[in-house]
């Protein structure tokens, strides 16, 4: 497959007209190598070992959510020259697909839903509410993390999800009007649980927006990348 085809195909799924406007030049193919694409390799980030590994594989594309260079360079020096050193010597291309796949039909967000099971799902502005059938436990196994919950769940019939970092106030009024019993997304502020109007479960952006990157390539018949943060519970 040729490099432009396979842009084409990746925008037929995550259409860039989707994306926020602090994505401008961010998603896409941010990096360009060979013009033949026979092998993928997808991952959440560009991280060293991720593009080591995609290299070690000979793959002519990584495909990732986030992208590797997120402000603009006036020098390339230190460990980001070493990555693109990795990514430019073996010819590799990088494709991102961000906030246009967190919006995508099929994108993070059902992905997250699939994974929890969640039924009867209903649409925000961004992430879904839906009826949820696993209790907390089962709902830290499936994402494969350690869960914190900000305030009293009573009950938790009505589960509201956002990959990523995804605890605004607007979203979670939003998720209130849905009926959500609970919120759960990533990196969840002091001032902003304090004034959320219900109850947050804060997973790792990590554990949230994975599962759609693995799934996707899962789909395609890609390599999969696995580097997910390492975390140490405090006995």
């Amino acid at each position: 497959m040729h490099v432009r085809a396979f842009i084409e195909e990746m925008e037929r799924l995550a259409p860039p007209h989707l994306a926020e406007d602090f994505d401008a030049g961010r998603i896409g193919l941010i990096v360009e190598g060979k013009n033949t694409i026979a092998s993928v390799s997808c991952a959440l980030d560009a991280t060293p070992r991720v593009v080591k590994r995609a290299v070690a594989a000979h793959a002519d594309m990584l495909l990732v959510h986030h992208t590797p260079l997120w402000t603009p360079l006036t020098s390339l020096t230190g460990p980001t020259a070493a990555l693109m050193r990795d990514i430019l010597g073996s010819g590799l291309n990088i494709y991102v697909m961000h906030t246009n796949f967190d919006h995508a039909e099929s994108g993070v967000n059902d992905a997250l839903a699939e994974l929890l099971s969640l039924a009867h799902t209903e649409p925000m502005t961004l992430g879904l509410v839906g009826d949820c059938p696993l209790s907390f436990q089962e709902i830290a196994g499936r994402l494969d993390c350690p869960l914190r919950v900000w305030g009293r769940i009573r009950h938790l019939d009505r589960l509201a999800v956002v990959g990523g970092s995804g605890f605004d106030p607007a979203l979670m009024a939003e998720a209130k009007e849905l009926k959500a019993d609970a919120f759960l997304s990533s990196e969840l502020k002091h001032s902003v649980y304090r004034a959320a109007p219900l109850p947050c479960i804060e997973a790792t952006h990590y554990a949230l927006e994975a599962p759609a990157m693995k799934r996707l390539a899962a789909r395609r018949g890609w390599q999969f990348i696995e580097d997910r943060p390492v975390l140490h519970p405090v006995p």
